[in-house]
């Protein structure tokens, strides 16, 4: 065992539905187990690959909102995750993570709205309406990502311009 937050993961495909449309996406079908071995780990390819759809998946399956969010968000604008989290079990290391972000681009709208909503006196907000998508991804980055932290994330370079990726 490593010193990973994330060790690896294993899929039940017996938990899958026979047509789910997850079986059809040749990057994933093929996948019983994946092991971590570095501590960060990039997904490459083409559209629809099963990027997305796998990242979603570890990130349900770790405990983080579908649309993104730290793990103290609780909401749904629209239920659209596989049930392949459902299958997924992930294996976890010993040392647990201070901190944790799922960022996806299509749904940072809908997060952002809901980082309104859950400020109080104590926990203002960010105000990441006020700033462009770029900004505001890397206000998320200064705000949430700090050592010893599990950051998942889905098309970050869709909020960043060519110089700032």
């Amino acid at each position: 065992m490593n010193d990973l937050f994330i060790q690896g993961l294993t899929i039940d495909w017996n938990r899958v539905r026979p047509y789910n449309y997850v079986r059809q996406i040749p990057a994933i079908s093929g996948i019983d187990t994946f092991t971590f071995h570095k501590p960060i780990t990039f997904f490459a390819g083409e559209n629809g690959s099963g990027k997305s759809t796998l990242l979603e998946a570890i990130a349900v399956a770790y405990g983080f909102n579908a649309e993104g969010g730290t793990k103290n968000y609780s909401f749904s604008t629209y239920n659209s995750h596989s049930e392949l989290c459902e299958a997924m079990t992930i294996s976890k290391g010993y040392r647990r993570p201070k901190f944790g972000y799922f960022l996806r681009a299509e749904s940072f709208y809908n997060v952002a709205t809901k980082e309104i909503d859950y400020s109080d006196d104590n926990h203002p907000s960010k105000g990441y309406h006020q700033k462009s998508h770029g900004e505001s991804f890397l206000a998320i980055a200064q705000d949430y990502m700090g050592a010893d932290g599990v950051y998942i994330f889905d098309e970050p370079e869709a909020a960043l311009s060519p110089q700032r990726q």
